[in-house]
């Protein structure tokens, strides 16, 4: 009974801590165009709306979080990431068929666009003879065209929306709306949560308005913890929907053990476990069934190929089980 009383304890602290994190956080600019896209692109693509059409819809995560110093941002804390898992990951999804909300951090890697350089725009183009027009550099002109291609097949379809963040208060708000708006979708949702997420934050109302001095000497911050969302999404936002989280460290015992918890602790469907040296070249999936070890096949450049057929896989076993229930 007191381990019963104790766990509800900790959920209504949870809770609180979370509607706290919202209600302090600043509003999202924009909230009601966000919110129609996403209202939009449900109703086109869900299996549930009857015209015959519908898709698996999953929401890809991609990139790091931003964490605020200032009010008027000027100094922040970056959780780094490429965003190249999640680019890559949602053109293998919207390949096996399935409509995709792509969660991204501004300015990293784009579906599509992992062949092309960097500096994309200076180092594809050249300047055509006289300099009257521009070109396609030779060298990038089947990568540019195979990009510019496949992006604009699947925006024409209405089977992928890109939603922008940078901050973690971004972030966490536009994730609550795209699981709120999937829940509608029960096992057909699905998350696929690669993004680098920030555990640290400053809390809004504590943080300094204007651009913090140096001339003050020495700076003491004290950071608070992210409240974990996981678990409202598992509990409240979108309960039914098919969860993927990802796990990163150095050291392969930790992270197996990190992974196992999250399993458990999240009520995740998989979770992705990466070990920093070899991410590139395998990854750990972890599942209430046992682990499965997923290679890079020599002949492809992507483990993420390999990884989401196996995961649309067991997506497929997950909605036949549910509809058994």
């Amino acid at each position: 009974m007191d381990s019963a009383k104790g766990s509800q304890a900790q959920c209504e602290s949870l809770h609180t801590d979370i509607e706290s994190f919202f209600q302090t956080a600043p509003p999202l600019k924009d909230h009601f165009d966000t919110s129609r896209k996403l209202r939009e692109f449900i109703q086109q693509n869900s299996p549930t709306t009857g015209n015959g059409i519908g898709r698996r819809i999953v929401c890809v995560t991609s990139g790091g979080t931003t964490v605020p110093l200032e009010q008027r941002c000027v100094r922040y804390i970056d959780n780094f990431s490429s965003g190249h898992r999640g680019a890559a990951s949602t053109e293998y999804f919207l390949k096996a068929g399935y409509a995709v909300i792509f969660l991204h951090r501004r300015g990293t890697c784009q579906p599509y666009c992992r062949s092309l350089p960097e500096d994309s725009l200076l180092e594809c183009l050249e300047l055509k003879e006289g300099e009257s027009s521009i070109q396609v550099r030779e060298s990038y002109s089947e990568d540019v065209k195979g990009a510019i291609r496949h992006n604009h097949e699947a925006i024409k379809e209405g089977i992928l929306l890109k939603l922008p963040f940078t901050s973690i208060f971004e972030y966490l708000q536009i994730l609550r709306m795209v699981a709120t708006s999937m829940n509608s979708l029960g096992p057909y949702g699905m998350f696929y949560l690669a993004a680098a997420v920030s555990d640290f934050y400053v809390p809004w109302e504590t943080m300094a308005e204007h651009k913090i001095q140096s001339a003050s000497g020495p700076l003491d911050m004290r950071l608070a913890q992210v409240p974990k969302m996981l678990i409202m999404m598992r509990k409240e936002w979108a309960p039914v929907a098919f969860c993927i989280s990802f796990k990163l460290e150095t050291d392969t015992n930790i992270l197996l053990e990190k992974a196992d918890m999250a399993l458990k602790k999240y009520k995740m469907n998989m979770v992705v476990a990466n070990e920093l040296s070899t991410r590139k070249e395998e990854v750990i999936v972890v599942a209430n069934s046992g682990r499965i070890t997923v290679r890079r096949d020599k002949t492809n450049s992507d483990v993420e190929n390999p990884l989401i057929k196996l995961i649309v896989d067991r997506h497929s076993t997950y909605i036949e089980e549910s509809a058994k229930n």
